[in-house]
């Protein structure tokens, strides 16, 4: 999700550049707000950044062609990827219960056009089916290879469930089928994501100042990468310029908002951290991070954020929602609500999903509760990927001493 985090591709037809199907995301599933899939009827497009932009009247048009014949594939392809879409940029993922619902008469067909198969693999990938989503992607790219953001959208997925050998072969592909500089996006994010983030920054620097790459939501997506990449070579300072410069001109982007912010408060700078999770309503992960900053604080703020966060749970929790959210980890772990509960989840979650971020919380977790051995997987995953960053690397240095293996 997301990750939210990994690289994610989706496209706002038109478009024209393999590279512009890449936008923003690390491991989406797993920042989501609380989920419910609403009755049909009362499926309606927020009032959001997208729905006060001129691209409103498309949106809703979109929606009433759905609403007219549900059972019409089209209309529900469409309506399905602009809901998606809605989620995704926002960082409010409710809206893939939307996408589901779209999607429902085709949920379980077996034979659907290559659109149908894409559009399907993102939403179970929301919910956290990697396995078909993969199962998807692959049958639509069987229809129709020539579609970059199918082929991005497998790499994606095949790095978030650390299946390193795929991923390069779908990012060799895409260099060869879509030219240098796409091919280039996804190979960069291939180092920093095995432990060679030096060799990344140099590539994602260039390929942030290319002309054809000037979009706002390609920005996104590389200023996301370009600071990730320096955050995991543990150059922090430079990760939180090229972030606080692209939040100047891009303040609706979600996941380079959530990512700053994170990185603040792992640095102790709560004021800055506090300032950009501040929001009316907030998503759930921004929220969690506004209630860290508000402890290192010490303003005053603290119980009531929590007071908002375990509302939220409660929510959840009373429409029966099972999804493992990142944020309500963050919450139980690093918040300390309930590191025990919290452990239980970080280690179900990490049989699905294998991001950075994943990595931490289980660790951190583990070594709180005294059972190491529940983290020993993570030790695993960082031998058989190459990836670390200074955070994980001193937590999974205490772990192997905790082990015994140092």
């Amino acid at each position: 999700m997301r990750a939210h985090w990994v690289l994610i591709g989706f496209r706002w037809k038109p478009c024209c550049k393999a590279l512009l199907t890449l936008v923003i995301g690390v491991s989406t599933g797993a920042w989501a707000q609380p989920r419910l899939t609403p009755a049909p009827e009362q499926i309606v497009l927020p009032a959001s950044v997208h729905a006060q932009s001129n691209q409103a009247g498309a949106l809703r048009e979109v929606e009433r062609e759905w609403r007219k014949n549900r059972n019409h594939l089209p209309a529900a392809l469409n309506y399905a990827r602009a809901v998606f879409l809605l989620g995704l940029t926002e960082g409010d993922l409710r809206w893939y219960g939307s996408a589901k619902a779209a999607l429902q008469p085709w949920w379980t067909a077996t034979s659907l056009p290559a659109e149908g198969h894409f559009l399907r693999a993102l939403v179970k990938q929301g919910f956290h089916d990697f396995e078909g989503g993969i199962d998807d992607l692959s049958a639509a790219i069987t229809l129709d290879p020539a579609q970059p953001e199918y082929w991005s959208w497998r790499f994606s997925l095949h790095l978030l469930t650390a299946n390193m050998a795929a991923a390069r072969t779908d990012c060799d592909a895409i260099a060869q089928r879509f030219g240098r500089d796409e091919g280039q996006a996804c190979a960069a994010t291939l180092l920093y994501r095995s432990g060679q983030a030096q060799q990344a920054i140099p590539m994602l620097n260039r390929l942030v100042d290319l002309p054809d790459y000037q979009g706002p939501f390609t920005q996104d997506w590389l200023r996301y990468h370009q600071g990730e990449a320096y955050r995991a070579a543990g150059q922090y300072a430079q990760a939180i310029a090229v972030w606080e410069k692209h939040l100047r001109s891009r303040p609706e982007s979600h996941l380079v908002r959530l990512t700053l912010t994170e990185l603040l408060n792992q640095q102790g700078q709560f004021a800055q951290a506090k300032r950009y999770a501040d929001s009316p309503s907030p998503t759930d992960a921004l929220l969690v991070q506004a209630l860290l900053a508000s402890r290192g604080l010490k303003d005053g703020d603290t119980q009531r954020l929590a007071d908002q966060f375990e509302n939220r749970m409660n929510n959840q929790a009373l429409r029966g929602e099972s999804l493992i959210e990142r944020p309500t980890m963050v919450y139980l772990i690093t918040f300390g609500r309930d590191n025990a509960q919290g452990l239980k989840l970080a280690a179900e979650n990490w049989r699905t999903q294998n991001e950075p971020a994943d990595a931490v919380l289980l660790v951190q977790a583990a070594l709180k509760a005294n059972q190491p051995r529940l983290a020993e997987p993570v030790l695993g995953w960082m031998a058989a990927t190459g990836y670390t960053d200074p955070l994980l690397k001193a937590l999974a240095d205490e772990l192997q001493t905790r082990l015994g293996k140092s």
